[in-house]
């Protein structure tokens, strides 16, 4: 598989992480106080369609490593599954409530879904090196 045929996941991975810990540290910010959640909401939104334009990149690619993305990808979105549930428990324990803790949440499934996307993609798109 030739690089240059290969989408830029890992680009547009950095920039939705940059977007959804921008969106983070703009409710960090505001705590405990009132949080205006608009500018959160944006960014998460702009970080999402990342995540889904990332996924519909990778799925168009011919002759992708698929198998061996998942063997990794599955592992991988299982422990951040697990972090991502240990940061929800944190958020809650806390007392954080209502809007930022909508948004901490689809943050934090952003989090579990690209890092491990992201993984899978690294191992998969040098096969030749693992035969």
């Amino acid at each position: 598989m030739n690089e240059a045929k290969l989408p830029p996941v890992t680009q547009i991975a950095v920039v939705s992480f940059a977007l959804v810990i921008a969106s983070g540290i703009w409710i960090a910010s505001h705590l405990p106080r009132h949080v205006p959640i608009a500018p959160s909401v944006v960014l998460l939104v702009l970080s999402g369609l990342l995540v889904a334009t990332n996924v519909l990149l990778l799925a168009r690619v011919p002759d992708f490593a698929w198998d061996r993305f998942f063997a990794v990808a599955k592992w991988s979105l299982l422990a951040y599954l697990i972090i991502s549930a240990l940061l929800e428990f944190v958020f809650v324990h806390d007392g954080t409530r209502g809007g930022e803790l909508v948004v901490l949440t689809l943050s934090l499934v952003i989090f579990a879904v690209h890092v491990p996307l992201l993984i899978g993609y690294t191992v998969a798109r040098y096969p030749e090196v693992y035969e």
